[in-house]
């Protein structure tokens, strides 16, 4: 087996897409090794470009609505003058559009050998352990909007519902990856209990 820099692994499929400012690179997640050599720190894996495309359309489509619905509503019942309201959700859009983009990189996760390591949060920043052994049922899901956009996400169910945790917008085939892998491990680490 070959040892080398992920970037050494030779795929062409998916650009590479940062985790973080200060960060490298993580190619296609099928390529990645699960930790890093020695298993000191986990490799980290951030969720595709697609979850921000779907959400910043999202995010144009109901603003872009309700600031047409706030320019014409009361720039025609009450003057002109009270269409500049269409600034308020402008202004909201402008803003969401940069914070959609902060949350989306501040997704991602990691396989350990006993468990799974999720972060997210910009502001309150949350990074969620669900041991394999805790595991009991993991579930794909994929929306009509999700599904249009060539996304599905990972439900984690585990014996305690505080653990529970869920990794949105995958490609499908890395949820069916992931699922399969978290199923095989789980009912590994539950069969030694």
């Amino acid at each position: 087996m070959e040892t080398g820099s992920p970037h050494d692994m030779g795929t062409t499929d998916a650009p590479d897409v940062p985790t973080t400012a200060d960060a490298p690179s993580i190619p296609d997640a099928a390529d990645v090794p699960t930790t890093a050599a020695g298993g000191a720190e986990p490799i980290w894996r951030a969720l595709p470009p697609g979850l921000l495309t779907m959400r910043r359309l999202l995010l144009v489509v109901w603003l872009g609505l309700l600031t047409l619905a706030t320019a014409l509503v009361p720039g025609l019942l009450a003057g002109p003058a009270w269409g500049a309201f269409a600034v308020l959700p402008l202004a909201l859009l402008l803003c969401g559009w940069v914070m959609l983009e902060r949350n989306w990189r501040s997704w991602r996760y990691a396989e350990r050998a006993d468990d799974l390591l999720i972060s997210r949060g910009v502001l309150w920043h949350e990074e969620t352990v669900v041991p394999y052994g805790r595991m009991q049922l993991v579930e794909v899901t994929s929306g009509p909007v999700e599904r249009h956009f060539g996304l599905a996400s990972v439900q984690l169910h585990t014996a305690a519902a505080a653990t529970d945790a869920t990794i949105p917008g995958l490609d499908p085939a890395e949820a069916e990856r992931l699922r399969d892998r978290l199923t095989e491990l789980g009912e590994a680490r539950s069969a030694g209990l």
